[in-house]
């Protein structure tokens, strides 16, 4: 369902759902910017882009989408490898495109963390809220481990994997997103998408309980 559905059916949860998912995204590009800033790429913040000014990271198609179809994206932020030692590159580009899953993951945790030590009643608003976030950010995080460029996943994959099978998956770029949504159409993602969001949860529920 698309947030304009929502948002002419339940106005507070449009914007409770508006404001977790923004700034979810938000966090997620501003790891993948800081982490690049600190292997020595300034790019994102030459541009600006290390902050929390939503204005900086809303991208007006990707904003549409959610709107409409309830899948969106933030406009990316910028990263050039070439700023950080060649040494580190594959390394650095396995790192700047983990961090922005690790952030929702980091989110998730905080989240049912603060379910656990709060024990809210199941049915209150500071339940639903809190349970949202970790749900919203367990999503982001199994949705962009996918390995279709230009995803993170897809990046992670490229810093492990030979210039030949690299210089494919940048050719398919271009034509990513429009790949992706396609698969979701028809949900061939779906399972892919459950397995990760499982495997998040198994980690943090283990983590939670040591």
């Amino acid at each position: 369902m698309g947030l304009i559905n929502l948002l002419l059916k339940d106005p507070l949860s449009f914007l409770v759902l508006s404001v977790l998912l923004l700034y979810s995204v938000i966090f997620h590009e501003l790891a993948h910017g800081w982490v690049a800033y600190r292997m020595g790429d300034a790019t994102a913040k030459w541009l600006g882009r290390l902050t929390l000014n939503p204005i900086k990271h809303l991208d007006p198609i990707g904003s549409l989408m959610l709107l409409i179809v309830g899948f969106g994206w933030a406009k990316p932020v910028p990263v050039n490898l070439a700023n950080i030692p060649v040494s580190s590159q594959r390394k650095g580009l396995i790192l700047v495109s983990a961090a922005g899953i690790t952030a929702n993951i980091i989110i998730a945790f905080i989240a049912l963390l603060l379910l656990r030590l709060l024990s809210p009643e199941p049915g209150s608003m500071i339940y639903q809220i809190i349970n949202l976030l970790a749900y919203i950010n367990i999503m982001l995080a199994a949705f962009n481990l996918i390995p279709i460029p230009p995803l993170d996943g897809s990046k992670i994959l490229m810093g492990f994997t030979p210039e030949s099978f690299n210089r494919i998956l940048y050719q398919i770029e271009p034509f990513g997103f429009f790949i992706v949504i396609g698969l979701l159409y028809v949900g061939a993602l779906n399972p892919l998408i459950n397995f990760f969001q499982a495997i998040i949860l198994a980690v943090i529920k283990v983590i939670l309980f040591l």
